[in-house]
């Protein structure tokens, strides 16, 4: 067997299930890189109807994570959790590819 390219932690998987819920829509959870943020690249998490074509899709508890192959090549190896703290409640990447960070957490480079 081999290791999951990307992998959602099973507190992120109970609150994509819980938003979803209240949202009417399916437990899947979409990843995506974009240019930009203070460290090069943002994170930008959504709620998604469905995997694309070009999607890898990981599994937690039934809770997907679907990740385009562009922003795959830059999260290869991470994985997504949801963290609660003084600072607020979000979705967090551990990115083994992220050479900086900024402090809010949501931008990065490679």
């Amino acid at each position: 067997m081999t290791d999951p390219q990307i992998i959602l932690t099973e507190n992120a998987a109970r609150r994509v299930a819980w938003i979803a819920e209240r949202q009417a829509k399916p437990a899947i959870l979409r990843l995506a890189v974009d240019g930009g943020g203070c460290a090069g690249f943002t994170y930008k998490f959504e709620l998604a109807d469905g995997p694309e074509d070009d999607d890898t899709v990981t599994e937690t508890d039934g809770v997907r994570l679907v990740v385009d192959s562009m922003s795959l090549e830059l999260v290869k190896g991470s994985a997504v959790d949801f963290v609660e703290d003084l600072g607020g409640a979000a979705f967090k990447v551990t990115n083994p590819k992220a050479q900086s960070g900024c402090g809010c957490g949501s931008s990065f480079s490679v």
